[in-house]
């Protein structure tokens, strides 16, 4: 691993004496051990009190110690690089939430003692810069390559937050999570309602842009019995589909396949941050409506199950999901269209529709909806997994139009009103309205038909006013 860490800071290792027990911990040694990027590189520091490691640091770059209480000091560089150094401590449960604990910096803690207040046993790992060695006092390294999820001690059941840690962990990894675990998650199943939502909402984030297998980190809140804090996701397990369209089982079940499929896909991947989890988002929600809008129904001699209108439904629902979550509003923005109009490719691709869809879109766009219909149609094995001809045709014609990565903006203006001898006013804002959807129709495609529309509309106007 010492080839993977900073230059800078196995300088400040190799050559600070204070620091002669300082190792690499945590996600940084995990990741590594999975040859995996490695984001952040958090140290731990043992033999020596605060004041004395802050004097060491230093000689190196400038101090923050807004983490004194925790017992860390943020060491900034001159080129930037910001690293961690924490005490050992003994974190104590005194009171419900995720503040609720008394923390205790002990330089002459044990390193075992220490790494036991760690979630999981992946996460426990120490790395020796001087020895170039793994130290493991937990099991963590066969648990790595068992591809195994296992608590590091019964100090996981203080906070309830590393149940959606290890959802996410599941999903990224692939991890299988061991029984034992699976239990105490259950166990403090009723202790969801201690964490703050903005807790709840970074591991959801995580799970939703990080995952290689979404569809496990479901499956892992559905068997520690904690997606009943999660009613819109769990009301549709069990919910039926017709096994002609649906072959692949209930609404539960297509979402999983929906997910993974969305995960494994090259747009999604090569995505931003941002996009990634707007696109899992609409996966994840597309269905939901699907639980209260699902009836049997005949339908040419045979009876079926049908969702009329879940589309609607599921933005109602959605909703509910992301302010349970705490979801920014710009976000949700760029979800819920893409959750109203999942069903599009229900309607033929014309000039006109293609306008009005992208317009109903925005801000997402016809590219990010044809990722979203894409795993929909994907989700639904043993149905081959493949771009279905529906959103090929649509993105041909999108791209015709120049509307697949963009909403269509009004061609006619304000001031173009103002030119004609028009005054501010709410005529003005009804007349362009009314413009940008004879624009939609496709009644004019540039600005010279758009004035040639306009001054008929004048003059019907002034007729009508004669």
């Amino acid at each position: 691993m010492n080839h993977r860490i900073p230059r800078e800071l196995l300088q400040i290792l190799h050559s600070t004496p204070e620091l002669h027990r300082c190792y690499l911990v945590g996600g940084c040694v995990r990741d590594s051990l999975l040859n995996m990027p490695i984001n952040d590189f958090d140290l731990e520091v043992y033999g020596i009190d605060f004041d004395k490691l802050q004097r060491a640091l230093q000689r190196w770059g400038r101090t923050d110690l807004v983490g004194r209480s925790f017992g860390i000091v943020k060491l900034r560089l001159a080129s930037g690089e910001v690293f961690d150094f924490a005490l050992p401590r003994r974190d104590s449960k005194t009171a419900p939430g995720h503040k609720g604990f008394e923390i205790d910096c002990d330089p002459d803690l044990s390193m075992e003692e220490a790494s036991a207040r760690r979630d999981f046993t992946i996460n426990a790992l120490f790395w020796d810069p001087r020895e170039g060695r793994v130290i493991d006092l937990h099991g963590g390294e066969p648990d790595l390559k068992a591809r195994r999820l296992r608590h590091t001690s019964s100090a996981f059941a203080e906070d309830p937050l590393r149940v959606l840690r290890g959802m996410q962990f599941v999903a990224r990894f692939g991890l299988s999570p061991a029984e034992e675990t699976v239990r105490l998650c259950r166990e403090i199943v009723g202790s969801h309602d201690e964490l703050a939502r903005e807790r709840v909402r970074e591991e959801w984030w995580k799970w939703a842009t990080l995952s290689r297998w979404p569809a496990a980190g479901l499956r892992f809140l559905e068997a520690t019995s904690w997606l009943q804090h999660y009613p819109e996701l769990d009301r549709i397990r069990g919910v039926p589909q017709d096994p002609e369209w649906h072959p692949e089982g209930d609404v539960w079940v297509h979402t999983l396949h929906c997910l993974d499929a969305l995960a494994l896909s090259e747009e999604w991947r090569t995505s931003d941050e941002e996009r990634r989890g707007i696109l899992m988002y609409a996966i994840l929600t597309h269905d939901f409506g699907k639980a209260v809008s699902t009836v049997q129904q005949e339908q040419n001699g045979r009876v079926r199950w049908i969702s009329p209108g879940h589309e609607s439904q599921s933005v109602t629902l959605a909703e509910s999901f992301f302010e349970r979550i705490q979801l920014p509003e710009s976000f949700r923005k760029r979800i819920l269209p893409l959750v109203a109009q999942h069903m599009a490719h229900l309607v033929e691709p014309s000039p006109r529709a293609v306008r009005r869809l992208a317009n109903r879109l925005a801000p997402s766009t016809i590219q990010d909806l044809a990722v979203v219909m894409t795993a929909d149609a994907s989700g639904r094995p043993p149905k081959p997994a493949n771009v279905p001809p529906f959103v090929t045709a649509l993105l041909a014609k999108a791209d015709e139009l120049a509307l697949a990565s963009q909403a269509p903006q009004p061609i006619l203006q304000g001031r173009h009103l103002l030119q004609f001898g028009m005054t501010p006013g709410p005529k003005m804002g009804v007349l362009l309205q009314a413009a940008f959807q004879a624009q939609l129709d496709g009644e004019f495609q540039d600005l010279s038909g758009a004035q040639a529309w306009l001054v008929h509309q004048l003059k019907v106007t002034v007729a009508g006013e004669g």
